[in-house]
């Protein structure tokens, strides 16, 4: 299959499992929330996950459900994100906001209740030994926590109030908590399942969790917000710092080319194994939502 086919039915699986997780849930609106919190997205972080695992041996069936627990996690934190408190968004995926089609409470409840199940789906056996569920959801709380994403997002918000815009390097240090931690740990889980070095994989995610987010701010000046299914130049509005206000247009375009270039050349070890992986960086700066 091609990478966008290959996209597409990664997604359709990572969906199943999720519905799965939620089937024989309470009929309660925190659990019609949740569920309609993982609908659609690119689901590129639950490919990363299952890609990285196939690559290395492991057949999708034993790694969905650490797909589908980043795809719950980051659920969670698109719905926090979205609230008053936070970005103030009424607009996710073409769709309205959970706290604009329910109410705050039941938005914050359903983002508590996905992050949990992130967890509960990691503690899956299929997934592996004891030991090696342990060491994914470890690795899960740290990318996701207070040395994380919360702690990328925290920064994200106390930018919002200095007295003066970031510098490129403290930018860079946001968004490798804050967009680039859960994208390391998707493509490290893989190597965590398989008992495999995940060095490799660690440092082309890397470079790709900041071209993606490179590629997010370069959406948010020239993209459309039909096609994204958001609002746009947010941050603009907010006389907040960006890579596009700090390097130029064209510049972050380069660079955000630059760190592609990068990701690919951590994955020479895998040979033609990791072709989809390449073209998964190459897809997170051309893809236009």
């Amino acid at each position: 299959m091609t990478f966008p086919q290959t996209l597409a039915a990664d997604a359709c699986l990572i969906q199943a499992r999720l519905d799965a997780a939620l089937a024989d849930k309470a009929d309660q609106p925190v659990i019609h929330a949740m569920r309609y919190a993982v609908q659609g997205g690119k689901r590129l972080r639950g490919f990363l996950v299952l890609e990285s695992a196939r690559m290395l041996g492991v057949p999708s069936e034993t790694a969905i459900a650490a797909a589908a627990a980043v795809e719950s996690l980051h659920a969670y934190s698109l719905i926090h994100d979205d609230l008053p408190a936070m970005d103030n968004d009424d607009l996710r995926r073409g769709l309205p906001t959970l706290h604009i089609k329910w109410d705050e409470a039941t938005a914050i409840l359903a983002g508590d209740a996905l992050q949990t199940l992130a967890f509960e789906l990691l503690a899956d056996p299929a997934l592996g030994s004891a030991e090696t569920r342990i060491a994914l959801v470890a690795s899960l709380a740290k990318a996701s926590g207070a040395e994380g994403m919360v702690l990328g997002q925290a920064l994200d918000i106390a930018a919002e109030t200095a007295a003066t815009p970031l510098t490129l390097p403290q930018i860079t240090a946001l968004q490798a908590g804050k967009t680039g931690a859960l994208i390391r740990w998707s493509a490290e889980a893989g190597a965590i399942i398989a008992h495999a070095d995940p060095s490799p994989l660690r440092a082309y995610a890397t470079a790709l969790g900041l071209a993606f987010q490179i590629a997010d701010d370069i959406l948010d000046v020239t993209g459309d917000a039909t096609k994204a299914g958001k609002r746009l130049q947010k941050d603009a509005d907010a006389g907040k710092a960006t890579f596009v206000s700090l390097l130029g247009l064209d510049a972050a375009r380069a660079r955000a080319a630059e760190l592609v270039e990068q990701a690919e050349s951590h994955l020479q070890p895998y040979g033609a194994a990791a072709t989809n992986l390449i073209a998964a960086a190459r897809f997170a700066i051309s893809r236009e939502t």
